[in-house]
Parts: C-alpha cells; structure tokens; sequence
C-alpha cells in the first residue's frame, strides 16, 4: 500500500504538489543561485524529522548548520540525530554515495531522501558529454528505485544555465533529467521576490504558484496563484 504524501513544512508548498511530496517519485526543484532551493530542502526535511522519519541528506551545496537550527528551533539537537548527511567530494563520489545509501534504506525508518543539489557537481564533469550524462542518469535511476522499493519521496535541487537559443534558463540534466522527475518546480526572482511555479505533474495542471521571501526561520509565503 502506497504511503501518504508527505508534509514539505508549508501549506503552500503542499498546495502547489497536490497535497505535499508524492512517495515513490522524484520531485525537482529547480532555479538559479540563492533562489531559496535549499530552504525548502531544509523544511522539507525538518518536517519528515518530525514524524519521527530519518532523512538522507545528500549536499553538495554546503550544508547550512545554522539555518537548519533556525527551522527546527528547540528541537534541532534531537532531530539532527535522525539526519543522515552525506557531502560528496565529486560528481563520482556522488554516485557511490547514492549506491550506496541501501546500507541505510534497508533498515527501516527513512521518509525522505534528499539531493541537494543533484547537479552541482555533475556541472563540472559536463566537458565529458554523453558520459557525464550517462553517469547522471544512472544515478537518477538509482533513487527512483529507493523511491518505489522503499515507498518514499526522494526530493532534489537542480541548477540552471542559460538556453542561447531561446534565451532562457533552463535546467541542467536535459530531458533525461526531466524526464524521471515526475513532479518539477521552477523558482524565478520576480520584482525583489521569489516565486514557485509548477512546471510539470502528473495529475495536476502546470501553472499553479506561490510567492515567498526567505526569513530566518525558513520561508514567508506572500501569495498564492492556483492557477
């Protein structure tokens, strides 16, 4: 029996997924530099903590310790102990982490796997082409399988670039990233603020969206467009 979605630590956020982090699936967040990718990892992960659900935590961004006390408040000490913290030297380093991280699955009690961000360090091995991609791609495929045989949200960060041609960022990954995720969100900056649009879902249209600030102790929704 499939597990109920779970709670992201903001109505919003929940709202904007149908309902919160759909289990057995990939769900993308993607944007540019200091969008607000990682708060929402964070909240996400303090909320699956307080259900009494380990978390594996994937960084390759640079863990903020302080900005995970500010979420959790008084009960960051206890939390953190059911937060595994994996931080990557390399995009291969990356990829023996993810295979490896059964090890931790089969023992019972992870609700959310987390990859913060997915591509940050495959960024550099790009000079590689199809290879890089291949390695990706295995690696993506790796969680979805965690994802459906443990019955669990796997949730990950994706940088951005600029398409020349059309003269937008897109994420990186292409369409094999895209691909797997089978729920993606897009967070722009518009005027001062950043917004959270639903680019892709399966069972709902795209276009819904909220906007937010990032405070101290995570995030400030200012609106909501269900579009």
């Amino acid at each position: 029996m499939t597990s109920a979605r779970l709670n992201t630590g903001e109505d919003a956020f929940d709202d904007l997924l149908g309902g919160g982090l759909e289990p057995r699936v990939i769900t993308q967040i993607y944007g540019g530099p200091a969008s607000g990718k990682s708060v929402l990892c964070v909240l996400a992960s303090v909320a699956c903590l307080r259900t009494e659900k380990g978390v594996i935590f994937i960084d390759t961004e640079g863990f903020s310790v302080e900005r995970f006390r500010q979420v959790a408040g008084a009960d960051a000490g206890h939390l953190a102990e059911h937060l595994y913290l994996y931080e990557p030297h390399d995009f291969d380093h990356q990829g023996i982490m993810i295979a490896g991280l059964d090890r931790i699955l089969s023992r019972g009690g992870i609700g959310l796997i987390v990859v913060d961000s997915a591509t940050g360090l495959y960024r550099t091995t790009l000079e590689k082409g199809p290879e890089a991609m291949q390695h990706l791609s295995r690696q993506m495929v790796k969680l979805l399988g965690f994802a459906k045989r443990y019955e669990i949200p796997v949730l990950i960060t994706n940088q951005v670039y600029m398409d020349v041609q059309k003269n937008v960022f897109v994420g990186l990954g292409g369409t094999a990233l895209a691909h797997i995720s089978k729920a993606i969100v897009r967070i722009d900056m518009v005027n001062g603020h950043r917004k959270a649009t639903l680019e892709k879902h399966r069972s709902l249209a795209p276009g819904r969206s909220f906007e937010f600030d990032i405070v101290e102790t995570g995030i400030v929704v200012r609106n909501r467009d269900t579009v």
